[in-house]
């Protein structure tokens, strides 16, 4: 079987610079992602990154990436899902991975796309600059709420203001159970606070709207690549009209300003909640990265 751990700080120079020499690729393939959340593990084999992953109670093996013989590495991945036991489900993949089985594999797997795990991605200068009729409704919103907050602040995360963002994030998360105390917000706070305590060794950049002191919202994120970021967490205070809107604006303006080469936002997927599908929906996604699932149809044929 492959060795597949979970990847290490000290990996990250390595696995980056595998990840940016890909075309653009979905948030699950961050290395930040792939650090923070534990659910999948990674071994590097034929220049390449393979993955196996473990998501309410189903293994899977999100396709494998890098410049190396994915051939190689595919049957290493259909030989260990054999060996496991398991069934040899490849997820997360692109068009372009789509392709690229159908090629190397033809008439071996059936590929069902996956609309639930979709990333919505941006362009940088739409969430900066909210023009257009379009975005008429979200510019209200940050107006709103720069008429009600004149002496808001714009301050980047940094070991000053972590404390002040960390107890900010846990009043949300408090006040999110106590209104919803059956919501799953556990692996998210675990999450969460690995970001916080692992921020400059992650790549991290986030920034905190700050008045007087207070913290009114924040959001992080990391780069994906050079003309690519990922937007990680984002929390605002429920109270303050408009303030998930205008820390989404600020941010984008912030990473414009300081990586110029900046052409994209991906703000992830909507893992098929209406509400948040709503919601990604209402900012005019530039694209999708579109997902597939591929399964091998002679184990279909036995019935698994």
């Amino acid at each position: 079987m492959l060795n597949f751990q979970r990847l290490k700080l000290t990996q990250k120079e390595r696995y980056d610079s595998i990840l940016f020499s890909c075309p653009p690729r979905g948030c699950e393939y961050a290395f930040a992602n792939l650090f923070l959340w534990g659910q999948q593990q990674a071994v590097f084999l034929h220049d390449c990154v393979a993955f196996f992953a473990h998501f309410y109670d189903r293994s899977v093996y999100p396709y494998p990436i890098g410049p190396g013989d994915k051939k190689a590495v595919l049957d290493a991945i259909m030989e260990d899902a054999a060996q496991r036991g398991l069934p040899c489900r490849i997820t997360n993949m692109t068009d372009a991975d789509r392709e690229e089985l159908e090629g190397l594999y033809p008439g071996k797997f059936l590929i069902k796309a996956r609309r639930d795990s979709a990333d919505y991605v941006y362009a940088i200068d739409d969430l900066a600059d909210l023009r257009g009729r379009k975005f008429q409704k979200k510019r209200n919103h940050v107006n709103r709420f720069r008429l009600e907050h004149p002496d808001f602040q714009v301050e980047p995360l940094t070991c000053r203001n972590m404390p002040m963002v960390q107890n900010m994030v846990n009043d949300w998360y408090l006040a999110r159970l106590q209104s919803d105390p059956h919501g799953d917000y556990l692996l998210e706070n675990i999450a969460m606070a690995r970001a916080f305590q692992n921020y400059e060794a992650l790549g991290m950049e986030g920034i905190a709207l700050v008045e007087n002191g207070e913290i009114l919202a924040m959001t992080m994120g990391s780069s994906m690549g050079r003309d690519m970021f990922d937007i990680h967490f984002e929390k605002a205070r429920e109270d303050i009209e408009g303030a998930y809107a205008a820390v989404n604006c600020e941010f984008a303006r912030y990473l414009r300003l300081k990586y110029p080469q900046t052409a994209f936002l991906d703000r992830e997927d909507d893992m098929g909640l209406e509400g948040l599908r709503k919601a990604k929906l209402s900012y005019n996604p530039h694209h999708m990265v579109d997902k597939y699932q591929a399964y091998l149809l002679e184990e279909l044929r036995h019935g698994d």
